[in-house]
């Protein structure tokens, strides 16, 4: 399942430098994960390490994107061209 950024989010910028993918970027008004380049940090960290620096928890599973783990993997895979 991809994660996606709540309207609560401050700007705080602690999340987008830590995604390994770049899948997190400013949108209009608040920070945004694409859903289409997010594994939860599949294959490269044990948790999703914006969840882990966000300092308000506003970022949720995406019930829009759910995923399993083998589906995670092989996303990460894909973008990464490792496995």
């Amino acid at each position: 399942m991809a994660l996606i950024i709540l309207d609560s989010c401050i700007n705080c910028d602690m999340c987008e430098p830590e995604c390994p993918n770049q899948a997190i970027s400013m949108g209009e008004e608040i920070y945004e994960i694409d859903p289409n380049l997010c594994t939860e940090c599949v294959g490269h960290y044990d948790k999703p390490t914006c969840v882990s620096v966000c300092p308000i928890d506003c970022i949720d599973p995406d019930p829009e994107h759910e995923e399993s783990q083998d589906e995670l993997l092989l996303k990460y895979a894909s973008l990464t061209g490792k496995l």
